[in-house]
């Protein structure tokens, strides 16, 4: 924790610029819940704030084992911050399986709060401890409170009349009640909350609100704890302000691009985590013109999508890397019939199912090239959970505007994640035009000219629209080969090259907007360029060796294909130029070639997003000339690990 301004005298409460607090427990211990409640309120408050959680990858993992650890870490602060923080001031640890599988993640002097009840023997020994580390010296870096929260828990809720097994599952809210007495969050809005979603069951609702209370008390008068901590609010910018996470945010703009246009909104999808979040949202906005189908399958899921696109709706399926594979023959239509379409890809560790809850920014080629034949399509991707809404606009915008399919890259750590979101103004929206054909209205005593199809707007190069049964507007439709201005099947080699090219300078051609740097001096040497997610590490590693007075400068790309005009003549600016990707370094590889600057990769395909601090230690690396050899040791590393088990041991 950082302290700002010390103890506040007699009152014990120390006044902090940020602290980072991560819940951890079992996979049913309610951890989400806990986070997301906590975040609630800081929003409330105030607080500038981002939020990561991890969920384990199986949906009901062995109770109080490593994989089934779930965590919500949470960073709460008075200024601008861009993470979730690198690592815990506080850890609540509700069994040995969530202080074994988070405990190196803290800071030296970090405080750790353990539910003692579930130090068992048993429980030590399901996560390999062959002692406590409760009763050793190997937590002795660490401030530790030792609180018995289901044995106090259950005591709490026996006059709301519960059996023990609903008086132990409120236990999370035992630990959210003393966290939100140590933090000063208020308590009415997480009591109202949880009868509410008891309303069915008041007797559960009234047993986690006396365990709310019960922490909160605990917390007042226990004498462990002899401090509370203030976070002040944030001086953010005006506005009307709420807690967001990616999915709901992208969702949101899905269902503006829709009024934004006049069009009705359809989403053909098949679940997939982690965009599930994705259609249960908009299922709820049937009144903004929305509907929502779950298919059978991916394929089918981006099949009737386009057919609503066909049938003058804005089309829309989401997915994850997965299901982007099954949908690259549908997506290839796309492009050859020109419509538009929206693809969302929440990025997750592959390949192949890989790692389900995990995030990764491994699809970057597949969005670019991943379909047979050249079949561009426009790829955007957000940066951060509240930049999901405009980036939704805005793919929407250039599908609609460009006759074209739409791949928006977002990831696990953005769909996940949370952060406050300054609510647009309506009126501060700009419409979108579909542009769509309007009937043909012939002369007295002419004929309708036959409809044109595939004829080009001169600025776009996008084809006209028409509505099926449109007067005087039929048309073919399929994924032959079009004919240049009829849309009549043609096989003709000359016909077939002019079409390829056409539609390759049509995406080529999208406006977008120019690539910004933010470079304060203006006399770095070293350029950090990033996509989607990584733009909050990188940014916080910039404020941090800015700090230590070594030069940085930073741009982050929105639009990945096409990409900004200046793009190349910002890169040519920097003596070092490097690209840190949650990849095997596929940006880097892209802007390699098409500009001949030697951008640097530095990669990370853990499953985990990048902390600020080695984002420092790249920095450092870049400018003393080492990075390309510490970037090459990790696939050594790997090489040698794999023959170490291969051969025992012996080399």
């Amino acid at each position: 924790m950082v302290s700002n301004q010390g103890v506040d005298g007699p009152t014990g409460t120390e006044k902090l610029e940020k602290v980072v607090i991560r819940f951890a427990g079992d996979s049913g211990d309610g951890m989400q819940l806990t986070g997301d409640r906590f975040t609630h309120e800081a929003a409330a408050f105030g607080n500038d704030l981002a939020t990561q959680p991890n969920f384990p990858a199986e949906i009901r993992a062995p109770q109080g084992t490593l994989p089934g650890v779930s965590s919500f870490q949470i960073q709460i602060a008075d200024y601008d911050i861009l993470t979730a923080g690198d690592q815990p001031d506080v850890l609540v640890a509700m069994n040995p399986a969530a202080l074994k599988a988070n405990i190196e993640d803290l800071a030296r002097g970090a405080t750790v709060i353990v539910n003692t009840d579930e130090f068992t023997k048993r429980n030590l020994v399901k996560v390999g401890y062959d002692r406590d580390p409760l009763s050793d010296d190997s937590l002795g870096d660490f401030v530790v409170h030792r609180v018995p929260m289901t044995s106090l828990t259950l005591a709490a809720t026996e006059p709301a009349g519960v059996g023990k097994k609903d008086g132990q599952r409120a236990k999370n809210m035992f630990a959210l009640g003393l966290l939100s007495w140590m933090y000063g969050r208020p308590i009415g809005g997480t009591e109202a909350f949880m009868r509410e979603k008891f309303a069915a069951t008041p007797e559960i609702g009234e047993a986690n609100v006396l365990a709310f209370r019960a922490g909160w008390n605990y917390g007042e008068t226990t004498e462990s704890f002899a401090t509370t901590y203030e976070v002040a609010p944030a001086a953010l910018p005006p506005g009307t302000y709420r807690q967001i996470t990616g999915n709901t945010a992208l969702a949101y703009g899905i269902v503006a691009a829709g009024q934004l246009s006049g069009l009705p909104v359809f989403l053909g999808t098949y679940p997939i985590t982690p965009a599930s979040d994705i259609l249960h949202e908009l299922s709820k906005h049937k009144n903004f013109g929305v509907t929502t189908f779950q298919a059978e399958d991916e394929i089918a899921g981006i099949g009737a999508a386009l057919g609503a696109s066909i049938g003058g709706a804005l089309g829309v399926t989401s997915t994850s890397g997965p299901g982007l594979a099954l949908k690259s023959e549908t997506i290839g239509l796309a492009v050859m019939t020109e419509l538009p379409l929206l693809i969302v890809d929440v990025q997750r560790g592959g390949p192949s199912t890989g790692l389900p809850t995990k995030t990764e920014q491994a699809d970057l080629l597949q969005a670019l090239y991943g379909r047979n034949g050249e079949s561009p399509v426009a790829v955007v991707a957000p940066r951060s959970p509240a930049d999901c809404f405009a980036a939704a606009v805005d793919a929407a915008r250039i599908a609609l505007t460009y006759r074209t399919p739409v791949l928006l890259l977002s990831d696990g750590a953005i769909a996940n994640g949370s952060e406050p979101w300054s609510i647009p103004r309506v009126a501060d929206l700009e419409p979108i035009d579909p542009g769509f054909e309007p009937p043909a209205e012939p002369d007295a005593g002419e004929a309708v000219p036959p409809f044109q199809p595939y004829a080009r707007d001169p600025e776009t190069l996008a084809r006209p629209l028409a509505r099926p049964g449109t007067a005087g507007r039929a048309h073919r439709i399929g994924g032959l080969e079009k004919a240049d201005g009829s849309g009549n099947i043609s096989y003709d080699p000359a016909n077939h090259e002019l079409m390829v090219r056409l539609r390759q300078a049509k995406i080529d051609g999208i406006a977008v907007p120019d690539l910004e740097v933010d470079d304060p001096d203006g006399t770095a040497e070293l350029l950090l360029i990033g996509w989607g997610s990584s733009y909050g590490p990188i940014g916080e590693a910039c404020r941090r060796a800015r700090r230590r007075g070594v030069p940085v400068a930073q741009a982050h790309l929105r639009h990945l294909n096409p990409l900004p005009a200046n793009t190349g003549e910002v890169l040519r600016r920097y003596r070092l130029v490097v690209a840190p990707e949650m990849n095997g370094g596929q940006l880097a590889m892209l802007l390699r070639a098409r500009y001949l600057v030697d951008v640097q990769p530095w990669t990370k395909v853990a499953g985990t997003a990048f902390s600020a601090q080695e984002l420092v230690g790249v920095i450092d690396a870049a400018l003393d000339g080492t990075i390309g050899e510490l970037e090459q040791n990790k696939a050594f590393d790997a090489r040698a690990r794999a023959t170490y088990r291969t051969t025992g041991g012996d080399r």
